[in-house]
């Protein structure tokens, strides 16, 4: 096997809020990306509005530094496990990864499984600890707490022998001690840790072409593109290739264009071509997808498909059946995209360059299961749908059960939990009532208490938002899939009930002051609601019918203290992972452009009444 002496590819992989993007924007100011005098935003890789607008990465994107005379392919992954399709993909690109770990938080359950897709693809490993200029830093106990996660994972003895280097990513500080970090002017440690532990990429002397298709991206003027990595072999643009599709056609087809990165632009390849270890982005294969190989076309030779985690969490999705669907909601303009067709289609689009979801038909040609590896995946999919002006009708997030050895089995997620002393009981009540099991508890001494849970997948829909509340917002959670362990039988995660109004109109003020006295209203005053529409949370555990719209009843006789300023409690504005959280199994929510309503499945009162009549048990 041969080197290639002036490149490497490396991946910051991180627990979600570590760095790893700020980390990127260091090391492209200080290799002269950017000109002195150029405007720059922060975390110039999170591209998209939503990942601006929630603070984290959610596709995985590649950038090139120059360090000296060296070309150093950055692949920045997301945090979440929710998306960690990407960072398998992400893995699948590189020669060694960046492990980024927070100075004061330490290994979180993403860091965990990060990790262990790093340990299974066998690539070194260099362990950056981070923002280490925070006041409540603790690195030496967070290395040790890194070896320990290692040695939990299974690392051999030349896995778990890793170098360190701290580093403060937002001031651009890197060195190999935590106490020369302030001093320090520059990354130039990091560079060169990584020049040296990280190997250049390998290739076999005249072996034919071979590039693993790794992920997709459009442009404008020349369609489809497909990243790749490139194995062995050299590429040029123009030149004919062999697609081996995942199915195991062969097809030949010439790539009408061949790109590079330097910075965050794509340039030309030189006239020479792409070699070994390059990241190049082709175009000229309109239906090109992800885990296909291009190679030679005299001696094709297809390399392995990438293999992504199964998903655990599904929900229906389907066309907006609402009495409202199509109309604006005041000001605010309707979707643009109600048919079914149109959702199908966008469903379609969505699984060419998403291989972490799936889409299944149901016994309704309007409605699909979209599969995902969790709530989050699930919501940032519909939120983008909503953006582009569809309506949408959405369901519960349900678990995805399995079958084994004849007996059910569910979905079980480990969870992460830190919080201040006072809120250590209640947290533990709420886990438990989740049929949660504690693994471990460690109170760090500072008035914070770190605890480790097993619990039902399940248990933890609609668990953050209560979660938040009962810890007054100070509460951390993090958790991440654990695997399967048998039914642990009903669980009964939300205690209340829900406010449903019983006819279509605009609500008043009259009504709602009367109706704030039965729960927590999620509308005001002069909102279009229609029958079976929920528009609150009722205080005890069943649903309540109820008119929003009442007028009051006007006389002719005048009265000092008659009309009272009416005094309204502010609604309750729901996100849309709030909505998708706070809905039961029989209520779904209804999504458009401009609005996130919840309602029943149901919409008709008396059709409800009977199936709840039907569904009890006979008396005895």
């Amino acid at each position: 096997m041969k080197h290639r002496t002036d490149i490497r590819n490396v991946a910051i992989v991180a627990h979600v809020d570590h760095g790893k993007t700020t980390l990127v924007d260091a090391m492209l100011r200080q290799s002269g990306a950017f000109r002195a005098n150029q405007e720059v935003a922060d975390r110039v890789m999170d591209s998209m509005d939503l990942e601006r607008e929630k603070g984290i990465t959610i596709l995985a994107k590649n950038t090139a530094v120059r360090y000296g005379d060296l070309t150093v392919n950055i692949v920045d992954t997301p945090g979440h496990a929710d998306f960690g399709g990407e960072v398998e993909r992400g893995l699948t690109m590189v020669d060694g990864v960046l492990l980024l770990v927070d100075a004061s938080e330490g290994p979180l359950p993403q860091t965990r499984f990060v990790l262990r897709k790093t340990l299974e693809a066998r690539l070194p490993v260099i362990c950056v600890i981070n923002k280490i200029d925070r006041p409540d830093a603790r690195p030496q106990e967070v290395v040790d707490d890194v070896y320990e996660l290692f040695l939990d994972l299974g690392a051999d003895e030349s896995q778990i022998e890793f170098p360190i280097v701290y580093c403060n990513a937002r001031a651009g500080r890197a060195a190999l001690a935590a106490e020369d970090v302030a001093e320090a002017p520059d990354l130039k440690v990091l560079f060169d840790l990584l020049v040296e532990r990280i190997p250049p990429p390998t290739y076999e002397e005249g072996h034919p072409f071979q590039a693993l298709v790794t992920n997709l991206d459009a442009s404008p003027y020349v369609g489809r593109l497909a990243l790749c990595r490139i194995r062995n072999g050299y590429i040029r643009k123009g030149q004919s290739v062999a697609w081996c599709r995942h199915d195991g056609t062969v097809e030949r087809v010439r790539l009408s264009e061949v790109y590079v990165t330097e910075a965050l632009d794509r340039v030309d390849a030189p006239p020479e071509g792409a070699g070994p270890g390059d990241i190049i982005a082709v175009a000229g294969i309109p239906e090109i997808m992800i885990g296909d190989t291009l190679a030679d076309p005299d001696d094709p030779r297809p390399l392995p498909v990438i293999t992504i985690d199964d998903p655990s969490i599904g929900m229906t999705l389907g066309v907006n059946t609402s009495p409202l669907a199509g109309k604006a909601s005041g000001t605010l303009p309707p979707g643009t995209k109600l048919t079914a067709r149109l959702i199908k289609s966008r469903l379609d689009a969505e699984l060419v360059g998403n291989v972490s979801i799936r889409v299944l038909n149901t016994d309704r040609p309007d409605t699909w299961e979209v599969q995902g590896r969790g709530e989050l995946a699930l919501a940032v999919l519909v939120e983008i749908m909503r953006r582009e002006g569809f309506e949408l009708t959405v369901g519960k997030p349900q678990v995805l059960t399995r079958e084994i050895d004849g007996k059910l089995h569910e979905p079980m997620e480990r969870v992460s939990v830190d919080v201040p002393e006072d809120f250590m009981g209640v947290v533990t009540q709420l886990l438990s009532l989740r049929k949660g099991r504690m693994e471990d508890m460690v109170n760090h001494g500072t008035g914070w208490v770190r605890m480790d849970w097993i619990v039902p997948s399940r248990g933890l829909i609609g668990f953050r938002t209560e979660f938040l509340t009962e810890t007054r917002g100070t509460g951390q959670l993090h958790h991440i899939f654990e695997g399967y362990e048998p039914w642990h039988g009903e669980l009964r995660t939300r205690p209340n009930g829900s406010l449903v109004a019983d006819r279509r109109g605009p609500t008043t003020a009259y009504a709602l002051t009367n109706l704030q006295e039965r729960g927590a209203m999620f509308i005001g005053p002069g909102i279009e609601v229609y029958e079976g529409m929920i528009v609150g949370e009722n205080a005890r555990s069943e649903d309540m019918d109820v008119n929003p719209t009442k007028e009051k009843k006007l006389t002719n006789m005048r009265a000092a203290a008659s009309d009272e300023t009416v005094r309204l409690v502010p609604p309750l504005q729901l996100s849309l992972e709030q909505a998708l959280e706070f809905i039961r199994e029989d209520e779904c929510v209804e999504v458009t452009p401009s609005v996130v309503r919840l309602r029943k499945v149901l919409l008709d009162q008396s059709e409800r009444a009977r199936r709840r009549s039907a569904a009890r048990p006979p008396r005895t």
